[in-house]
Parts: structure tokens; C-alpha cells; sequence
């Protein structure tokens, strides 16, 4: 089988994994009393500005985690925000994107900002790994380094956008490739909502 066939197995099998994880390991957290997007982390972002719990609260926020070599996931959920954007107008001009790296090992604060900069209101998120790992647990989320026959690696992620209202409260969460239309109702949802 041809490498290039491998690693999109691969690749596919892990977000397939994520996607299990966040289908079930979500609801458990509902259940103890998980907050979406509370937590103990501390992450710095492309504007030089502290992210954490609190940095939430004052504007809506579409918050999705990635990293700046990813192949297709992530260029192509930046393209549907801005879609997204295009389809609000006036309505978007509030809404904040906080991209937060899973592979902050390569992503530095200056590749972020070049990755996401074009973006109306998106600023890029990251910190040590440790604070990362904090952070996808307070935002259910998962990544995994998956290493190649090269001996360069990628990372499986989960590939959700998560929206949260003016209070820095969790309302819905934008899949994949959603249907345009659901997930701008979903966005005007959480733009109206706190």
C-alpha cells in the first residue's frame, strides 16, 4: 500500500477515534458537573493576550482547536468560518475566533498569527503543552500526534467549532463540514443568547 494511502487511513481512523470521544466522553462530563470551556489553563494568544476561562465573557466566541500544518481540516473549517462570517454581515462584527493549537511544539505565536490573521476577529491561541492538555479537557476536546513513514508527524484532532455566548456560556457546537446554513443559525444562536 502506497504511503500517501497509509497516512489518509490513518488519519481518517483517528478522527474517527476523536470523533467517538466526543460523542460519548461529552455527555459523561455533562453529568459531573463539566462546564464547557471552565477550567484551569493559562494560554497566551496572537495578540499577546492572556487566554483563559474568563477571556470568554464580554463578546461571542467560536473557539476550534488545530494547528497550522494541518493538511485539510483546518484550512477548510477557516474557509466555512469565513463563509460564515460573509453570510452574517454586520451581525459578525462581534464574533471573536480563538484557534488553539494542539501542536504548539511547532505552532509559535508569530506562525499562528501568519496562519489566522486574514480572518476578520480570529486571533491564535497556544502556550506549553501542559496548558494545552488543560485546555482541551476543559473544552472536551482531543488531539493525538500521529507519526509518518517520513519521520515528520501530524495530529488527529477534534475538529468541532464551539460557540459560546456574550457570557462565556457554552451553546452549540458546529460539526465538520456542517450544512452552511445550520451552522450560521447555530452562530446567530450564540451571537443572541447571554
Amino acid at each position: 500500500m502506497a504511503p500517501a494511502i497509509k497516512t489518509a487511513i490513518g488519519a481518517v481512523f483517528a478522527a474517527a477515534i476523536i470523533a467517538v470521544v466526543w460523542m460519548f466522553v461529552l455527555p459523561i462530563f455533562a453529568r459531573e458537573g463539566f462546564v464547557m470551556g471552565r477550567g484551569d489553563y493559562a494560554l497566551t494568544t496572537t495578540a499577546n493576550e492572556p487566554f483563559t476561562q474568563t477571556t470568554l465573557e464580554g463578546a461571542p466566541s467560536a473557539v476550534f482547536f488545530g494547528f497550522t500544518h494541518c493538511p485539510d481540516i483546518c484550512p477548510t473549517t477557516l474557509g466555512d468560518i469565513s463563509l460564515w462570517q460573509d453570510e452574517l454581515g454586520a451581525e459578525a462584527a462581534d464574533l471573536r475566533v480563538f484557534f488553539i493549537t494542539v501542536d504548539p511544539e511547532r505552532d509559535t505565536l508569530a506562525l499562528l498569527d501568519q496562519y489566522v490573521s486574514w480572518l476578520p476577529g480570529a486571533v491564535g491561541v497556544s502556550g506549553p503543552e501542559d496548558q494545552i492538555r488543560r485546555t482541551e479537557k476543559a473544552f472536551a476536546a482531543a488531539s493525538q500526534k500521529e507519526w509518518l513513514e517520513d519521520g515528520d508527524y501530524t495530529m488527529a484532532h477534534t475538529s468541532k467549532v464551539l460557540l459560546f455566548d456574550r457570557g462565556g456560556d457554552f451553546v452549540d457546537a458546529i460539526s465538520y463540514q456542517e450544512d452552511p446554513a445550520s451552522a450560521v443559525a447555530k452562530l446567530r444562536r450564540a451571537m443572541d443568547a447571554g
